[in-house]
């Protein structure tokens, strides 16, 4: 066998230090300080894969904007629970701009980031109706959210969707909404960690389920418009970001700034409850909550509990970037694409090495190129997979971790820098001969 990059030495004695007894289990902050001390240990360069961070300046139209307002004295004001007025003019615009649906101002409400509108959600969800207070996670999924859950003391269940495309999908959904018990369905579109992109026959799927079960659908659009095989990004003109609100009045959307817009580290996202929804009362929710309605209760009570809002300046940076897509003077897309381009070109190396794409089909569409893909190596579990890789410094997180019931790793494209793609394809030149099929 050829020497790998990395001595395993180092690696094994780091896995070792932070106490992980089965490397398959190892969270995302594991992964990323275990690469970060093997690295400075080896003096070896990582390709790190592992963290699913922007890896993009943030929108300068945002930029701009936040600094007019902290340089005019936002920042002594606390922000209106409600959210800052331009703000919810300028998301309710966007939805109809990019999604082609109708939300009234009142019911878009600025969170700190799609987190915190998650975590409002699920609180707002599992109080709604006392007899059923479980979620149904559409998996893989992005682990944190069930975190929440964990936290919050609610129970939830989730499948891996792998093989329960199309059609397959609405017997599947069923099988758990006729226990009577659920208030919501979570899952994100495109998805993280596998990129795939749920069809508009699986959308109205979703849609007429969640009409007669009665849940609330939590659309995590937290890579909004990033599916790159078609060019979601012309304002008020087709074709649009697929929302299961083409197919329901029972939603709750999540858009955030930290992908389209590189925005992460301000913290900021929109939580857009549909208009029905907003104004329903709940027989449970107006016991606890002095008579209020959904989307009251999700501001006045989960949020004012919460933070008392989200940043002042930071929603004043949201409301320009909305505004400029909604007038066509900015193309978040176009800055955003570069992560489509990395893909593709990363796909290209592993495949030629024996890898395969885990999650490989929208049904009989080949994914999109984008910020997540998966891989496999035929003959090798998840955890296998993820330390083998870790000795010729790649670093990327098993995909175990995210619900999938499917052997791989997810790959994210945010910090890949152009060196290192002859980087990696020396490296996985290596591990195939070491690795033979």
């Amino acid at each position: 066998m050829k020497p790998t990059p990395i001595k395993k030495e180092i690696i094994d004695a780091a896995i070792r230090n932070y106490g992980i007894q089965d490397f398959s289990m190892a969270t995302i902050r594991e992964v990323k300080q275990i690469a970060a001390d093997a690295e400075q240990q080896s003096g070896v360069e990582f390709i790190k894969m592992e963290m699913g961070i922007p890896g993009l300046a943030a929108a300068k139209v945002g930029v701009n904007a936040q600094i007019k307002a902290l340089q005019d004295g936002i920042a002594c004001l606390y922000p209106d629970i409600q959210g800052y007025v331009e703000l919810k003019k300028q998301a309710s615009r966007f939805v109809k701009a990019f999604i082609n649906v109708d939300i009234n101002a009142e019911g878009c409400i600025p969170v700190c980031g799609s987190m915190q509108g998650g975590f409002a959600s699920f609180l707002t969800c599992t109080q709604a109706d006392n007899k059923r207070n479980k979620v149904l996670f559409i998996d893989p999924g992005f682990p944190l959210q069930k975190m929440q859950l964990k936290v919050q003391g609610m129970p939830f269940e989730t499948f891996d969707v792998y093989n329960f495309r199309g059609v397959k999908l609405r017997e599947k959904l069923e099988s758990y909404l006729e226990q009577g018990d659920f208030c919501a369905i979570v899952y994100s579109n495109p998805n993280n960690p596998t990129w795939i992109c749920f069809t508009e026959e699986e959308l109205q799927i979703i849609g007429e389920l969640s009409r007669k079960y009665d849940v609330i659908i939590i659309e995590d659009l937290a890579y909004f418009a990033m599916d790159f095989r078609k060019d979601l990004s012309q304002p008020f003109a087709p074709p649009y970001q697929p929302s299961v609100a083409h197919y329901t009045d029972n939603y709750i959307l999540l858009i955030s700034g930290s992908k389209a817009f590189s925005y992460a580290g301000e913290r900021i996202a929109v939580t857009c409850i549909s208009d029905k929804l907003f104004h329903r009362h709940y027989a449970d929710l107006a016991a606890r909550y002095e008579g209020l309605p959904f989307g009251l209760v999700f501001s006045t009570r989960m949020l004012y509990a919460l933070s008392s809002g989200t940043s002042h300046s930071a929603q004043y940076a949201m409301a320009e970037m909305f505004r400029a897509a909604c007038d066509g003077e900015y193309n978040f897309r176009q800055e955003v694409i570069v992560y489509g381009e990395r893909a593709h070109r990363l796909k290209a190396i592993f495949k030629k090495y024996g890898f395969v794409i885990v999650y490989d089909k929208d049904n009989d569409e080949d994914i999109a190129d984008g910020f997540y893909f998966t891989i496999g190596y035929p003959g090798m579990t998840s955890g296998e997979l993820a330390r083998e890789l870790m000795y010729y410094g790649v670093s990327a997180i098993n995909l175990g971790t995210t619900g999938s019931e499917q052997h791989g790793l997810r790959i994210c494209t945010s910090f890949i820098n152009d060196n290192q793609y002859d980087l990696l394809d020396e490296r996985m030149a290596i591990f195939a001969e070491n690795n033979p099929r």
